[in-house]
């Protein structure tokens, strides 16, 4: 069993470039990006320090709002470096979702670049703070989002009003020296918050989860001893930075190891395969619905993949035919399925390098070392016996700190005696092996995106023309669960599908957008008026099952 260490985010990374400095330790193949630990060190350090020069404190949040950009990496162990929060934001979020998370986290820092897919996050920034335009970089007085000074610019562009490039960061760095760096990462304490990640709940409101050096660095190295990483690995990276997939079981799960990170910006199947197959790459992480697309991609058996040997696959379930294939066909017989969430930083339960498919299609293994875990009535919280269906609770020191500045939500999911309330439904048999059977909350995971109906719910109810509405998720075989809003519309009142689809287009993550819409008189209820989604989704899933079948 291994002992919890009292390490530090740059910590990790101090000591692993230590250890192992002409190891390759960041690789980007559409980049030509090659760094192996000594020179990952060093871009990290001048970034923290850049960070410093413009008045980034211990303590400070700094919003990052990129895809899996090489920047992302040395903000990550860079932040680290100087105690400094990074709040992570979905490359999928529109201007309400920033709005949202830059205040309620009092980020004092924004770090940016020019978009992604179909949001131009240059253009929306400005949108949320048009004081922009007319502020020196460091000097923004925003309305709308108080606490923010700094805007930070990755990329190209001739003009960027009222903000720092990325190169200017650099630049200024060059001020502060090694020994005021060194200084600020000897005040800093193991169990400061370092990470903060934002995930919804039944109030419709996203929380700021907040989790710690201490948190994320010893999740990082169990998963990385039950998946049996060394030096010697390489790391393909396919997952986004953004969660803890990314950022925990991915770049950390690496880099505590000394193991390659081998980094796609996005994921595409093609690029991935190219990828593996030049690098060499021993892991691979992803979604099922990843790993689908790679096995059915036309161009699979174009490439060599026989260096695979492990990975992780999280955040859905996985069928058998799936598994089967990951193992043969793409020659990892040791991938592992890994359980938890944000709130335990992430991984609870993960299966064993040597479980047979049959435990790893069907469970969600047993705990990881030094993390305690069962099986409780959801009404009384009494334990319960094996292979008795209840929530799942889980204690540990990787439990968060706590949700920020929602003490009440934070005591609704932790308990007075540290059990964290998962909200997931499941048993666990006489050997440890947890099996998930539901959700008490209504979250929909979609291609391995949690996806909150209240959040949905509450800004459909924005639009004039909607009474009520209610948001539940229905089986789909590609993502695992696709969106269904079901919508009473004011008296007299009449909609389109597109109508709504073009509403929610530019406002919410393209994610978070129904797939389905149904206009409808009314809801099945219990006998004290509450909605019974549960019904609400068998119907639902009834009839878009029957229209799949026709």
């Amino acid at each position: 069993m291994q002992a919890f260490k009292e390490i530090t985010i740059g910590g990790v990374l101090r000591e692993t470039a230590g250890r192992y400095p002409d190891n390759d330790a960041l690789i980007y193949p559409d980049r030509d990006l090659r760094l192996n630990y000594r020179e990952f060190e060093a871009r990290c350090a001048q970034v923290a320090k850049g960070f410093m020069a413009i008045g980034v404190l211990k303590g400070d949040h700094v919003s990052v709002w990129t895809t899996n950009l090489p920047e992302w990496l040395y903000m990550q162990f860079g932040l680290g470096m100087i105690g400094a929060v990074l709040v992570t934001i979905n490359t999928n979020y529109k201007s309400h979702d920033l709005k949202y998370i830059v205040g309620q986290s009092d980020s004092t820092t924004l770090v940016l670049m020019e978009g992604y897919r179909d949001t131009n996050y240059f253009e929306t920034v400005q949108a949320v703070a048009p004081e922009l335009a007319g502020s020196a970089p460091g000097k923004l007085e925003s309305a709308a989002l108080p606490f923010l000074k700094n805007v930070i610019y990755i990329g190209k562009r001739p003009q960027t009003p009222g903000m720092f490039t990325f190169e200017d960061l650099i630049r200024l760095g060059e001020a502060v020296t090694d020994e005021e760096l060194a200084d600020r990462e000897g005040s800093l304490s193991v169990h400061d918050a370092i990470n903060m990640q934002y995930t919804s709940g039944t109030t419709g409101f996203p929380k700021g989860v907040m989790l710690t050096h201490y948190n994320i660095a010893n999740n990082a190295y169990m998963l990385a001893e039950v998946m049996g990483m060394t030096p010697s690995d390489r790391l393909l990276i396919q997952v986004p930075f953004f969660h803890c997939f990314g950022c925990v079981l991915s770049t950390m799960n690496a880099v505590c190891s000394g193991s390659a990170m081998v980094v796609m910006e996005f994921f595409d199947p093609a690029k991935s395969l190219a990828a593996i197959d030049r690098e060499k790459c021993t892991a691979v992480n992803g979604v099922p619905t990843m790993f689908i697309a790679m096995l059915n991609h036309p161009d699979f058996d174009r490439h060599d993949v026989s260096s695979l040997r492990t990975g992780i696959m999280a955040g859905a379930p996985c069928p058998v035919e799936v598994m089967n294939q990951v193992r043969t066909r793409m020659h990892c017989p040791e991938i592992v399925i890994a359980f938890g969430q944000t709130e335990c930083s992430p991984v609870m339960t993960m299966t064993r390098r040597d479980d047979d498919v049959e435990l790893r299609v069907a469970t969600v293994g047993r705990l990881l070392d030094n993390i305690e875990g069962k099986v409780v009535d959801p009404e009384t919280g009494a334990d319960l016996p094996p292979n008795t269906q209840g929530e799942i609770v889980t204690r540990s020191a990787c439990v968060m700190k706590g949700y920020y500045k929602m003490p009440e939500e934070t005591a609704k999911a932790v308990d007075a005696e540290g059990w964290l309330h998962t909200g997931d439904l499941g048993t666990v048999d006489e050997r440890g092996y947890f099996r998930i059977t539901g959700r008490i909350k209504d979250m929909i995971i979609r291609g391995g995106e949690n996806i909150y109906p209240r959040e949905i719910e509450e800004f459909l109810l924005g639009h004039p023309k909607v009474s009520d509405v209610q948001v539940v998720g229905i089986p789909d075989k590609k993502y695992g669960e696709q969106v269904l809003a079901a919508i009473q519309l004011k008296a007299d009142a009449t909609a389109t599908e597109e109508e709504f689809t073009a509403y929610c287009r530019d406002r919410i993550a393209r994610h978070k957008i129904p797939k389905y819409w149904e206009f409808v008189k009314e809801y099945p209820l219990t006998a004290s008026g509450k909605v019974q989604k549960f019904k609400m989704r068998e119907q639902f899933s009834k009839l878009y099952g029957q229209k799949a079948a026709a």
